[in-house]
């Protein structure tokens, strides 16, 4: 099947695809900082989490569904089925292999949905605030 958009208009759409700050990200952060968490943005480790405690060694990762395979929302695209395949694919395995390099350096990883989010968020607070504690963290 061939893409219904041409080359120039297929570009626009996808340079408009954001990568930081979407809606969930923003979410979580505000109610993380709401809740007295603080991380840090942009903090230069594998995989480039979407936001770190480093002194607590917590990496966190706000997971689109389309983009990571969501197990409960992810559809495939009936269009370049074989292109989008391999790179939803080559994107899963990525995050296994950054997870695996990220926990052999001592971090702890957290992945978040986006529709966790979206659905609950407090309770995804409430996890990320009990791992911290967990691990006596914090106080």
């Amino acid at each position: 099947m061939f893409d219904v958009l041409s080359p120039t208009q297929r570009k626009y759409c996808m340079s408009r695809i954001q990568g930081n700050n979407t809606k969930p990200e923003v979410l979580l952060r505000k109610a993380l900082w709401n809740k007295g968490l603080r991380y840090r943005l942009n903090y230069k480790i594998t995989g480039k989490p979407d936001l770190v405690f480093p002194s607590k060694k917590v990496a966190v990762f706000v997971d689109g569904c389309f983009w990571h395979r969501c197990p409960d929302h992810y559809v495939s695209p009936k269009t370049r089925a074989q292109f989008w395949e391999a790179k939803i694919q080559g994107n899963v395995e990525r995050d296994k292999k950054n997870n695996a390099s990220l926990e052999n350096a001592g971090w702890k990883v957290v992945r978040i949905w986006e529709h966790e989010i979206n659905e609950d968020l407090d309770l995804c607070v409430t996890k990320i605030g009990e791992l911290l504690k967990q691990k006596n963290l914090i106080g």
